[in-house]
């Protein structure tokens, strides 16, 4: 299990939807790793790190310069770390290349399973992107079985790169068109999801995005009080967005720049 002391803050992010569209959250997030990120001793990246993400092939230029930045925090000493979400789940997902160098290793960076179980300043925790917790909502949980079963990526990833951002970007319409159909509480974590998970990891703290609903929460649950830290998502227009340090084993918010 990784331990870290409370001698080393993490500093945590979710939901940037890095996109070429949207530049303005790009930067905004950008600026901030750059200011924030050399004062920290770990960086975690908790996925929808991407908006769009259809293989490590499909990689544009905001996404090297995000590699870029986070590479060059990795050559100063800082551990950095990356989730897959809901949509960037095929990163790292092995390509028909075997030569093919994964994206977390352009970075730097050591993918984080999801959820992972960790000490943190002393407090047993687990991190996850959330989505996996909206139990809720059964049509998103059978396709998030489904395009994450092995077979259904390694015929995804053979089809020709053009065709799988054509059908990305379908399935990206389809998702948004539906939110907007779906009451707001089935697009939220599910209580018992929560609470069985950090049961079955022991933990006392999660750490999530996915929700968009950011926050602090903490209850007791036979004897032992526990805690949901929900990261806020990116968006520039809305002037949202910011950074998380874990430092002396309590949160603080970071502005953006």
């Amino acid at each position: 299990m990784l331990r870290i002391p409370h001698g080393e803050p993490v500093l945590f992010a979710s939901d940037m939807h890095l996109a070429p569209e949207a530049p303005g959250t790009a930067e905004r997030f950008l600026a901030a790793l750059r200011r924030h990120g050399p004062g920290a001793a770990h960086v975690m990246l908790l996925g929808d790190i991407f908006e769009l993400w259809v293989g490590d092939d499909g990689a544009d230029p905001l996404a090297a310069e995000l590699a870029d930045a986070l590479a060059g925090l990795a050559a100063g000493g800082v551990r950095v770390w990356l989730m897959r979400g809901n949509r960037d789940f095929l990163l790292d997902a092995p390509l028909a290349d075997p030569a093919a160098r994964p994206y977390s290793q352009r970075c730097g960076a050591v993918l984080l399973d999801d959820p992972t179980s960790l000490e943190l300043h002393g407090v047993p925790a687990l991190l996850a992107h959330g989505d996996a917790l909206c139990t809720d909502d059964l049509v998103y949980q059978q396709w998030r079985s489904t395009c994450r079963d092995a077979a259904w990526q390694r015929a995804f990833l053979a089809r020709p790169l053009a065709e799988r951002f054509a059908v990305g970007r379908a399935v990206r319409e389809t998702s948004e068109a539906g939110k907007r159909e779906k009451p707001g509480a089935l697009m939220d974590v599910n209580a018992d999801a929560v609470q069985t998970a950090m049961r079955a990891a022991g933990a006392r703290l999660l750490i999530h995005g996915h929700t968009h609903r950011p926050g602090v929460h903490a209850w007791v649950d036979e004897g032992v009080t526990r805690s949901r830290v929900v990261l806020t998502d990116w968006d520039n227009d809305a002037s949202r967005g910011s950074m998380l340090l874990w430092r002396h084993g309590e949160p603080v918010a970071l502005p953006p720049a």
